[in-house]
């Protein structure tokens, strides 16, 4: 979710940009753009639609996860000379870092969990139980490998709907602003894309 606000934003950013310094949004040609549409669909799948995500069994999920993160790895190597990539690629790392070492899920705290749904009462949180059907895995801190880079912060979106994520997640979306932000450039050049 904070990847697709930074997306969002990143285009906005890039707009403006564009038009405050009249230039135009330049297409970058990036290698084995299509892992990144499989990667989202494996994910999708597993933890985003619900029809699919209730029909996939639990202990299938993590190799769909981390098999959409590994595809996203073997993108940013392939694209390794575009600037960026380094910071989209030490994001996806600690993602990925932690997942691995937590059985394929994503660890998110009972605490974390307190400040997402603060409705619920303390103390609901079942150690070892799927956060509903979300690539979140419910685990104490102390039972929890590489907890530092679990989800533990939250985004409050409005009053009612907060957001968990991990430093891997700001990473990843500081590196897709960085990426759509940098895309206007001098209308001369070629592969210039007109808006």
């Amino acid at each position: 979710m904070i990847l697709m606000v930074a997306v969002g934003l990143g285009l906005i950013a890039g707009l403006i940009r564009a038009k405050i310094t009249n230039q135009s949004f330049q297409a970058i040609h990036l290698r084995g753009w299509w892992l990144v549409i499989f990667s989202f669909v494996f994910q999708y799948l597993a933890v985003g639609f619900r029809p699919t995500s209730i029909v996939i069994q639990d202990a299938w999920v993590p190799y769909l996860i981390v098999g959409s993160q590994v595809l996203l790895v073997v993108f940013v190597w392939l694209n390794r000379r575009v600037r960026v990539m380094w910071l989209l690629g030490l994001g996806l790392a600690m993602n990925l870092l932690v997942i691995v070492a937590n059985g394929g899920w994503m660890p998110i705290s009972p605490e974390t969990l307190t400040h997402l749904e603060p409705q619920v009462p303390i103390g609901s949180w079942e150690i070892g139980t799927r956060y509903g059907f979300s690539k979140d895995m419910i685990l104490s801190p102390e039972l929890t490998n590489l907890a530092l880079l679990s989800d533990r912060f939250i985004l409050p979106i409005s009053s009612t709907s907060r957001i968990a994520f991990s430093i891997g997640d700001i990473l990843l979306a500081l590196g897709a602003f960085w990426l759509l932000w940098s895309l206007p450039k001098k209308a001369s050049q070629k592969g210039v894309l007109e808006l």
